[in-house]
Parts: C-alpha cells; structure tokens; sequence
C-alpha cells in the first residue's frame, strides 16, 4: 500500500512542534492569515516542501487586512521558496494571478463549503472549474452533517482519477473523510501539528493519523 501523505498545518511560529513532526509528514502548509507577521522567517527554517496559503475569511480563514496585500503575500511566498500555492476558485482576478503564481510554482485551487456538503454532481462542477482555470491540484472541502457526506467526497475524488485531489469534510462527523482521503486516492490529507492547533473542525494530529496510518500498512 502507498504511504498515504499528509500536510500539517503550521498555525504558529513556535518551531519546536514543528520541527518534531518533520518526520512524520511529507509537506507543510503555512497559514499566512493565522501565524501572521514574521512568517517568511518561519519558512526558511522548513526542511520540507510547504504551501503557501492565505485565507479569506469567507472561506474558513482569518485574514483581515485588503485583498491586494493578500494577493502580495502570496507572491512573497513564491520567491520564499513555496512549491504550492492555494488560492481560492472564487478569488477575484485569478485569471491573471494564476499564470503569475505558475512561473514558479504549482497552484492548488479550493473550494470550501462551511455550512453543507454539495450533491456529487455539483462538487464535479467545482473540480471541472478548478482544472479549467489552471490548477495543479483541486481541493473541495466541505462540512458534513451526516455520515453520507463522508461517501460523498471520498466518491469526488474516484471521479477524477487522473488528477490531483483534495476533498473531504470539515466538523466532528468528518473524521472519516479527513482519514480515508488519501486512502482512496487523494493526493493528501491536512493534519494539526498538535492538538488545539487545528485550522479547521475535525482536523486530527499528525501523530495520532500516523499511527491509524501504521496499523493499515501492508
């Protein structure tokens, strides 16, 4: 079975959590909206691939300043070494960031979905979306109620087997789809670097999926 990959979420710029779990993890995803002033800092301490992402509020981040700063850090992230990009399908002006954002890096185009989880047909239509407006890697995150929202997004990703995809569902009832993901075929799975460090409802340590990981290795 191939090991399954998983990206813990730095949250902070505390470096010893961080650099525990360096060997646990295959990339990193630094939350520019969360760790705040001081970050390209952090990132030049990294010893493996990160992503480079900054949320908008409306989509389960913090960042509370204007959208051209926002778009500006994103950028730094690029020359500071990024070789992934989030940026959200709904950003305004992504056809002419993207090509910017590809010179250098790969681009993950998201989705995220706070209140629901989509039918299949309509989270299909997102993905198509994102490959069309140039992603790399397609990212549908959404918020289960029910435990069929977990065969939901786990179904999204085996409709795209030729692509690169993220999909799963945020809350309490969206454990299953956070640690199945990359077992059927999703390029990875976002973990906290330690509890009370989660970015997002649901997320589980890197640690503790390391070991639901080891038990299923063949």
């Amino acid at each position: 079975m191939k090991r399954p990959r998983i990206c813990a979420v730095i949250v902070s710029k505390d470096l010893p959590p961080i650099e525990g779990i360096e060997p646990f993890i295959n990339l990193y995803e630094v939350r520019i909206d969360l760790i705040g002033d001081g970050w390209p800092e952090l990132v030049r301490q990294l010893n493996k691939p990160w992503i480079g992402c900054n949320r908008l509020a409306d989509e389960g981040g913090r960042w509370e300043r204007g959208e051209a700063s926002r778009i500006e850090e994103l950028l730094k992230a690029v020359e500071l070494g990024a070789e992934i990009i989030d940026m959200e399908l709904r950003m305004k002006n992504l056809a002419e960031i993207v090509p910017l954002i590809k010179k250098k890096a790969k681009c993950l185009l998201s989705s995220h979905e706070l209140n629901s989880t989509p039918s299949l047909s309509e989270m299909k239509e997102i993905v198509h979306q994102q490959l069309k407006a140039g992603a790399d890697v397609c990212k549908v995150v959404t918020t289960a109620h029910r435990f069929e929202d977990n065969l939901a997004v786990l179904q999204l990703i085996a409709e795209f087997p030729k692509s690169k995809i993220v999909s799963f569902a945020m809350g309490p009832l969206g454990y299953v789809s956070r640690i199945l993901c990359p077992l059927v075929g999703g390029y990875f799975t976002y973990a906290s670097i330690e509890a009370g460090k989660e970015s997002a409802s649901g997320q589980i340590t890197v640690r503790d999926l390391r070991k639901l990981y080891e038990m299923v290795e063949l």
